[in-house]
C-alpha cells in the first residue's frame, strides 16, 4: 500500500478502529504446547478435512490420525512441489499405527474450483451411509487476479474460499445430522474484520471495495453465524455446531498464490516474516475447535430430543474465543449474505435449503 493510500487516523470511525484492533489480535503468536492439547480419543470418528495435503490442514490431519480418527483427505491432485495426497495418506497412516490405531485413511479427490467436483465428492460420501462427525472446511487460496475465473463463472478466490465450502456443508448436512455431536470447523481469518460487505460486487472485480480475500472471509464468517442460528431453529440440526477459526499468521505455501494487488494479502505476507507461526501451531486452531468440550453441543438424548445447550456460530482466534465482526450480529446483514449465496449457487432450487429456509 502506497503512503498516499493509507487513510489518516482521523478518518477512521470508532467501529473501524475496533475492526483494526480485532484484526491485529490475529497476530497472536503465543507458542502452544502439548499441555494445551492433551489429545482426545477419536477412535471410530469420521472426519473430512479439505486441503489436507498442505499447511495447517496436513498438520491437523496428522493430529487427528494420532488420536485414532478415520480420515478422508479431501484434496485436488496438486501440482509440484505440493505434497501429493497419496503421500499425505501414507504419513497419516504411519502416525496412526505408531499410536496403536487401525484407522481408515483415504484420499478422495476434491477440486474446490469446480462445483461439479464438490457435488461428486459429497454424493460419494453420502453413498457410504456413514454419519459424519467432523467436517473441516479448510481449503483455500490467498489471492488471485480477477482474470482467474472458474469453469463455473466465479472468481476463483470467491469460489474456493467461500462458495464451495457453503455447497459442501449444506450437501453433507444429512450425514452430519446423524452423528451424536457433529461439528463443522471453517477456516476463516482475522482479516474478516477488515472486509467490506459490498453486495453490489459480491463476487469481487475491479470496482470492489476492500480486499477480495478479506471480503470473502467476512462473508464466510457472517454466513457461519446465520447458519448456526438456523440450526438452532430446527430440532434435527440443533446438535450441530459450526464455528469459524483464525489459525493465526501461518507460514505455509498458501501465500504463494498471491499474484495481484490484493493489499491485505500482501501486507499479511510481509507480517509473516516477523510474526508467522508454523503450520503445526496454526493447525491447533482446527483441532481445538474440533475437540474442545466447550465448543461442542451436548449429544442428543436417548429419546432423540435436541440438547438444551446451544453453542456455536463463534469466531475463534487460534484457541481463544474472540468477537467476530459486528455484522455477524446484524440479522439484516446476515440475511442479505444468506440470500446472495442462495442466488449464486441456486441452493433452494437444488433442495439444499428445504429445511433451513431461504
Amino acid at each position: 500500500m502506497a503512503p498516499s493510500q493509507v487513510p489518516s487516523l482521523s478518518s477512521f470511525s470508532l467501529s473501524s478502529l475496533r475492526n483494526v484492533y480485532q484484526a491485529l489480535r490475529g497476530t497472536n503468536a503465543t507458542y502452544l504446547t502439548d499441555r494445551d492439547f492433551p489429545g482426545p480419543t477419536l477412535r471410530g470418528k469420521w472426519i473430512i478435512i479439505s486441503g489436507a495435503n498442505n499447511g495447517i490442514g496436513y498438520e491437523a490431519a496428522k493430529s487427528f490420525a494420532a488420536w485414532g480418527a478415520n480420515l478422508i483427505l479431501a484434496c485436488r491432485d496438486p501440482p509440484e512441489p505440493e505434497l501429493h495426497p497419496r503421500l499425505a495418506v501414507r504419513h497419516c497412516t504411519d502416525v496412526a499405527i505408531s499410536q496403536g490405531h487401525q484407522s481408515l485413511i483415504e484420499w478422495w479427490e476434491l477440486d474446490m474450483a469446480d462445483l461439479r467436483s464438490v457435488e461428486a465428492f459429497c454424493n460419494r460420501w453420502l453413498q457410504t451411509d456413514r454419519p459424519l462427525d467432523i467436517l473441516c472446511n479448510n481449503a483455500g487460496i490467498a489471492g488471485a487476479t480477477d482474470r482467474h475465473v472458474t469453469r463455473d463463472g466465479f472468481p476463483i478466490v470467491h469460489q474456493v474460499n467461500f462458495l464451495s465450502h457453503v455447497l459442501m456443508t449444506l450437501s453433507l448436512l444429512p450425514s452430519l445430522a446423524r452423528s451424536a455431536q457433529p461439528r463443522i470447523i471453517c477456516t476463516t481469518s482475522c482479516l474478516h474484520h477488515l472486509g467490506v460487505l459490498d453486495l453490489d460486487h459480491f463476487q469481487g472485480g475491479a470496482d470492489t471495495k476492500g480486499s477480495q480475500y478479506a471480503n470473502n472471509k467476512l462473508y464466510y464468517q457472517i454466513w457461519i453465524a446465520e447458519m448456526q442460528s438456523r440450526f438452532f431453529r430446527h430440532p434435527q440440526y440443533q446438535h450441530i455446531t459450526i464455528n469459524g477459526v483464525n489459525p493465526g499468521y501461518v507460514i505455509t505455501g498458501l501465500w504463494n498464490s498471491i499474484e495481484d494487488n490484493d493489499t491485505a494479502a500482501h501486507v499479511l505476507r510481509r507480517f509473516l516474516m516477523h510474526l508467522g507461526i508454523s503450520g503445526q501451531q496454526g493447525s491447533l486452531a482446527i483441532t481445538h475447535a474440533a475437540t474442545s468440550p466447550e465448543l461442542g453441543a451436548s449429544p442428543r438424548n436417548q429419546d432423540g430430543n435436541a440438547p438444551v445447550a446451544r453453542v456455536g456460530g463463534k469466531y475463534i482466534n487460534r484457541i481463544w474465543e474472540a468477537p467476530a465482526h459486528y455484522y455477524c450480529d446484524d440479522l439484516h446483514m446476515r440475511l442479505q449474505v444468506w440470500r446472495k449465496v442462495d442466488e449464486e449457487l441456486e441452493l433452494y432450487n437444488k433442495g439444499l435449503l428445504a429445511v433451513l429456509g431461504r
